[in-house]
């Protein structure tokens, strides 16, 4: 080998053009068309990016000016709104104030025409009227008092106003009232006033009613019946008395033998007596009033008192049940702890049976018929 003589190529090895790079193209052999379509695409993109963004640039604008519209709406709405309160606030007040002067109108028309009728009513009608309002409240009276003197005296002074205006038409109300008139007079009314009178005499005479545990409180028994033999003897004094004048006159008739005996047998009725008088038998239907001890006796006649004071309330308001049930109270305790043989008890018995008997509720009867025969008058028929 010639170290002076170059290499040189074969002209085969010239000739023969370069291998391409495994897995693709080579970079400085793409062609040109392929360049122009990249930077095509490319300036598209962009000019795409900027379209979008002046879009949504518009779209906010767009936004926010529907927005601010909005706004300016919804303000606009709730002045509208608020002028709209007021307006039907006003409104309606000015409603009210016309519904009340209606009112107003409706009223003074009706006093109007009351008025007028009142004015063109003839005497007889006004009459009839006057009588028809004074029957009304003397039955409003009856009715709370319980009394038939306030419809008695109302349809009495109708009877004598209609009996001084002889007119046919009226005929037939003065017939009714008559009818009423009887028919209210035949109720039996309860006096109150003299029930309340008869139960404060009870009340009164509590205090001097004679217990059966107490003897020494019985001075006024009756003779006979089931008194004792105490109260059935004669007194002790007079008897006495009586026998010491037998005595002087028989000593003044005889002599000292006659005097004797008349002293002795004054010492015998003397002593008689005595004993009578220590002994003292009384028929006790109820054993448990003689356990009453002398303190609570007072109690006993204070609750007496109470129950007929309160009969006494009950009668004055009317209440006749509740003053029957404690009038009833007051007998059984009378009869009970009491001395029935004594004149008192005896005496508050009757008074309380009279006050039991005539204490009971009425029923008013109302004037139908002349309220009818007013009705058909003033209506015209």
């Amino acid at each position: 080998m010639n170290p002076s003589v170059p290499d040189t190529p074969s002209p085969a090895a010239t000739s023969a053009s370069p291998l391409p790079a495994p897995g693709g193209f080579r970079i400085g052999a793409a062609p040109w068309w392929l360049t122009a379509l990249l930077a095509l695409l490319a300036i598209a993109a962009l000019w795409m990016a900027w379209e979008s963004t002046q879009r949504m640039r518009a779209l906010e604008q767009e936004l926010v000016r529907r927005q601010q519209d909005s706004q300016t709406l919804a303000t606009e709405a709730r002045v509208l709104a608020r002028q709209a309160q007021d307006v039907a606030r006003d409104a309606a007040a000015k409603v009210a104030l016309m519904e009340s002067r209606v009112a107003e109108n409706t009223l003074q028309r009706s006093q109007l025409e009351e008025l007028l009728q009142a004015l063109t009513r003839s005497r007889d009608e006004n009459m009839l009227a006057d009588i028809e309002a004074a029957v009304r409240v003397a039955v409003q009276q009856s009715a709370i008092t319980g009394s038939t003197e306030p419809l008695v005296a109302a349809l009495r002074q109708a009877d004598e106003r209609l009996a001084r205006n002889a007119h046919p038409r009226i005929e037939r109300v003065r017939r009714a009232v008559v009818q009423d008139l009887a028919r209210v007079r035949a109720v039996a009314v309860s006096d109150i006033s003299t029930l309340v009178i008869k139960v404060d005499e009870a009340v009164r005479l509590a205090d001097e009613l004679p217990l059966l545990s107490q003897p020494k409180a019985q001075p006024d028994r009756r003779r006979g019946g089931q008194g004792s033999d105490a109260a059935r003897a004669p007194p002790v004094p007079a008897a006495a008395s009586a026998a010491s004048a037998a005595a002087a006159a028989t000593a003044a008739a005889g002599g000292w033998r006659a005097e004797l005996a008349a002293r002795w047998n004054v010492l015998v009725t003397r002593v008689v007596e005595e004993a009578r008088s220590l002994v003292r038998v009384t028929r006790i239907d109820q054993p448990d009033a003689m356990l009453i001890a002398p303190e609570q006796a007072y109690f006993l006649r204070e609750n007496l008192k109470l129950r007929l004071l309160n009969a006494r309330l009950a009668l004055l308001s009317r209440q006749f049940n509740t003053a029957q049930s404690d009038l009833r109270e007051v007998q059984l305790m009378l009869d009970r702890y009491f001395d029935r043989s004594s004149r008192r008890v005896v005496s508050v018995n009757e008074l309380l049976r009279q006050v039991t008997a005539q204490a009971r509720g009425i029923v008013v009867p109302r004037p139908d018929e002349t309220f009818a025969a007013l009705s058909a008058v003033l209506a015209g028929k």
